[in-house]
């Protein structure tokens, strides 16, 4: 069975309209020169609550940030919410260096920049506790996290 003509070019259409949109969206990143800063910054946040290292907290995230996340507490079926400021952030990573036990090394650390303007950029980051957005701003010339949304791995159906 042969497609029809009408169909054909409906392909052709979608095709001709996603494309384009899809690699410059793609290229944008690529070829950004600042995409590499934010693609470190991002990894500093991932590597600084992996690893306990307050350094790389400090040096990625913007004091002023703004962290929210929800997670589904054990023996809960809903979704919290949960605020976490700056300074909870690096009394989180300076108990994390403490204890002394290392995240595995399976566990997820995908870091995605999804766009990088000239001033401002959001990352993706998929961490052990979940997904992280990230929005990020050029301040005094460096690549800082000023915002955080998050979610615990989706909860699974019946």
């Amino acid at each position: 069975m042969r497609p029809s003509r009408s169909s054909l070019i409906a392909l052709v259409t979608v095709l001709a309209l996603g494309l384009p949109r899809a690699a410059g969206a793609q290229a944008t990143v690529a070829i950004s020169p600042d995409a590499e800063g934010v693609t470190r910054a991002a990894r500093d946040y991932l590597e600084g609550f992996y690893e306990g290292d307050s350094t790389k907290i400090v040096r990625s995230i913007s004091p002023t940030v703004v962290k929210y996340g929800f997670y589904v507490p054990k023996g809960d079926s809903t979704y919290h919410g949960e605020a976490m400021t700056f300074a909870e952030m690096l009394d989180y990573v300076r108990k994390v260096k403490a204890r002394g036990r290392p995240v595995p090394a399976d566990a997820p650390r995908q870091v995605v920049a999804l766009e990088v303007l000239d001033q401002v950029a959001a990352a993706k980051v998929v961490a052990w506790w979940g997904t992280d957005f990230l929005h990020l701003a050029r301040i005094d010339g460096r690549w800082m996290i000023t915002q955080v949304i998050w979610q615990s791995p989706p909860v699974k159906g019946p």
